[in-house]
């Protein structure tokens, strides 16, 4: 009799150089189901995945069942081969190549003694068909959006008959409109009796799209439930341990004086006519949907990208911003989007990330003060109690959430006048996000100016003493906290 289950794992531990990311952990997927896993950073969601994905070998005791046989995942192809697909969070396709090449590639029935173009197309058209989108299979990848990237990915996992697709984090760069169309797919995947393993730290996506949920905690397995059997307070109480509030920010009086003011700034293809104020101590929240020209403006601010006209003035005297050095010198710091490709030397340790803004005041006679330096970044590690509380580890075995802790501590070494977050806490936990805010209030409450970009409305009014609202490079409104809801944001963003 075959198994309901297309996946069973039972004690499956992981061991790196003595510390335990997994320990004993079961999970079981049935077949047609989404399954959420969630858990705080760290949980030891990623080295699960990475187990079913074959990258990870699990320590001896581990049992895998797939399809009710006992299996052993041999490495990456192997587990492809019995029917696994993972979509990462950073898409891992090849943008140089065109989208049916990125379907196609691996798959061995494309070769007869040398590429079967026909072949190719004629696959790759069938499994985006049955995604149900319209692709051109000759695009190459990189000429599309990252949600098109994503049909791509799930496309993929459709041409190996995939009867397990793990996603991985796969609305974070989505808009609202996008991750609609996601959740579409998502349906039609589970009528095709395909079962889905689901990562994400968004509760209204995994009540949306979850059958069933499990948690991991310190890379224990804690529990498993039904999605209707669980409210979100619940969920949040197994994930952390303890009850956690998401709360409002009080309303702030903020400094009358401006720290920042922008006038009629230009960017042909990103954004025209942005003007508007930061005060100090005050928290601007930016807002709109994906392509209005919120990560755009940023960069402008921080000398990335620009600006082809347009006045800049901070404390009432102008300046210009046409390098990262220039903000720097004018007290910017900057918390990019992407924390892995813009944020971070991702193989460099801890403490040389956090004080890499401050060189000038750690080097001494041409060589870097490595007591000085450590000592700096200890300070930052256990101000945002950063894990684990080791300035030599990697920066790439840390959590997303601990990851953009040292984005976040390298700007605050440079003791910044003006403070620009572009989603600060995209990819991270309920935990590691209630401290980031309450950080970014702390800076505001010392009397630095705080912007916030973030898609996260509820983010936008938690933190935000104004709201700036973006439309197609535009500023379409501009509202204080007390008339700020969902409904009035949404409006201003869609143009309505």
């Amino acid at each position: 009799m075959a198994s309901e289950y297309f996946v069973k794992l039972k004690n499956i531990s992981k061991t790196f150089g003595g510390i335990k990311a997994l320990d004993e952990v079961s999970l079981e997927i049935k077949k047609g189901e989404v399954h959420a896993l969630v858990g705080e950073n760290g949980a030891g969601k990623s080295t699960l995945i990475k187990v079913l994905a074959g990258v990870h070998f699990p320590d001896e005791g581990a049992e895998i069942y797939i399809n009710g046989k006992q299996a052993i995942i041999k490495n990456p192809l192997d587990s492809i081969r019995k029917g696994i697909s993972v979509i990462y969070q950073d898409i891992s396709l090849f943008p140089n190549l065109t989208v049916a090449e990125n379907i196609c590639i691996g798959n061995n029935s494309i070769w007869r003694k040398k590429l079967d173009w026909g072949k190719i197309t004629q696959l790759a058209e069938a499994a985006i068909d049955k995604v149900g989108f319209k692709l051109n299979p000759a695009t190459i990848l990189k000429d599309l959006n990252v949600a098109s990237q994503q049909i791509v990915a799930i496309a993929r996992a459709i041409s190996f008959n995939a009867s397990l697709i793990i996603m991985d984090e796969p609305t974070s760069s989505l808009s609202s409109r996008e991750v609609e169309n996601l959740y579409k797919i998502i349906d039609n995947l589970r009528k095709a009796n395909i079962a889905i393993l689901f990562i994400s730290h968004k509760f209204d996506e995994i009540y949306r799209v979850a059958d069933r949920v499990t948690v991991l905690r310190d890379g224990k397995y804690i529990a498993s439930h039904a999605i209707d059997e669980v409210n979100e307070q619940e969920l949040i109480r197994l994930m952390v341990g303890r009850d956690v509030a998401y709360q409002q920010m009080n309303a702030r009086t903020a400094y009358n004086e401006d720290i920042l003011l922008v006038k009629s700034l230009n960017k042909k293809g990103n954004f025209r006519n942005i003007s508007f104020s930061l005060k100090k101590g005050e928290i601007l929240g930016i807002t709109g949907l994906v392509g209005s020209g919120r990560t755009e403006l940023a960069k402008a601010l921080f000398g990335l990208n620009k600006p082809d006209s347009g006045e800049i003035f901070i404390e009432g005297n102008p300046v210009t911003v046409s390098s990262p050095s220039d903000a720097l010198t004018h007290g910017i710091g900057y918390v990019p989007e992407n924390r892995q490709l813009e944020g971070l030397i991702l193989k460099d340790s801890v403490f040389r990330n956090i004080t890499l803004p401050i060189l000038d005041k750690i080097c001494h006679r041409m060589f870097i003060d490595r007591k000085k330096s450590l000592k700096i970044a200890e300070e930052y590690i256990e101000k945002l109690d950063l894990r684990p509380h080791d300035p030599l580890k990697e920066t790439r075995f840390l959590s997303g959430g601990n990851q953009q802790k040292v984005v976040l501590a390298k700007w605050l070494v440079t003791s910044p006048r003006i403070l620009i977050t572009d989603e600060p806490t995209n990819g991270v936990d309920i935990g590691a996000k209630i401290e980031i805010h309450k950080v970014l209030r702390e800076l505001a409450d010392n009397g630095i100016g705080v912007i916030v970009i973030s898609s996260e409305l509820p983010e936008i009014l938690a933190l935000s003493d104004r709201v700036l609202i973006m439309r197609q490079g535009t500023v379409a409104g501009i509202v204080a906290k007390n008339e700020a809801t969902q409904e009035s944001i949404m409006a201003k963003a869609l143009g309505a």
